[in-house]
């Protein structure tokens, strides 16, 4: 079983944290570095949204109620109230993993920004406007950690031939909100692409890191992307199980020492 147990927690950090964090090493120096082709294709990209968007009026009420929809204070609102939710029902471990991952997003969001100090697209006839430096974005970056959150927490809830459609939904949410940033003319496309890597590498960190969590607790393994982080944390939340997840562990731990 140890193998196992290693092997996801490896794969999580191997084969998502890790390239994840040195592509975006590689975005930050070539931002810093003002690299030619990436330069090219973020002002192209801009300015072909941002033609298109002038033309469509009702195009960007629409882009600003996306971008509203999935804005940092409603991702955080709903991962917080989740996360209060799960501690008083029990599920503290899991609680704990929820908010300790939007507070690491959001680190990096302010870490990043003020270290990069990048200044966003500008255009005589602006769409919108936004505060702050530019690289990542933030709206991406809580939007793919905030529904990557919701997905890993629900898995277990949801039957298991609709677990395909919830990350559709959450890759869904991610990708909306960043495309919005760029056609609104706030982010560069290297902005949210940043926003995604690092939303998706945290996640998996936090992921592998709770999952050593679980091992070290003496809890079965899980595959988090098709199980969910803590299933039966996450039944036992929803009532779907007899007992309290907390109050699992302490008849788990009674049943061992009465059997010796």
């Amino acid at each position: 079983m140890r193998p196992r147990r290693l092997s996801t927690r490896l794969a999580l950090t191997v084969l998502v944290s890790v390239p994840a964090a040195a592509t975006v090493s590689l975005l930050v120096f070539a931002v810093e570095g003002a690299w030619a082709p990436l330069h090219r294709l973020d002002t192209s990209v801009a300015a072909r949204l941002h033609t298109q968007a002038l033309g469509h009026p009702q195009w960007v009420h629409f882009l600003v109620a996306v971008t509203d929809a999935g804005s940092p204070t409603v991702m955080r609102f709903l991962v917080g109230a989740l996360a209060i939710t799960l501690w008083f029902r029990g599920a503290r471990r899991l609680a704990l993993w929820a908010a300790a991952t939007m507070v690491g997003g959001a680190l990096i969001d302010v870490v990043l920004k003020t270290a990069v100090g990048r200044a966003r697209p500008t255009f005589d006839i602006p769409v919108a406007t936004a505060p702050g430096p530019s690289f990542p974005s933030g709206h991406t970056l809580t939007a793919t950690i905030g529904a990557g959150v919701l997905v890993l927490w629900a898995l277990p809830l949801i039957p298991r031939r609709f677990r395909p459609a919830a990350w559709a939904a959450g890759g869904l949410v991610a990708f909306a909100v960043g495309y919005t940033r760029i056609a609104l003319g706030v982010h560069w496309t290297s902005d949210v692409v940043g926003g995604w890597l690092l939303g998706i590498g945290l996640l998996a960190g936090t992921t592998a890191a709770f999952e050593t969590w679980r091992h070290a607790q003496g809890r079965p393994t899980v595959h988090p992307t098709t199980e969910g982080v803590a299933p039966e944390e996450t039944r036992a939340a929803a009532h779907l199980d007899p007992a309290p997840a907390e109050d699992a562990d302490a008849d788990v731990e009674l049943d061992t020492d009465e059997n010796g």
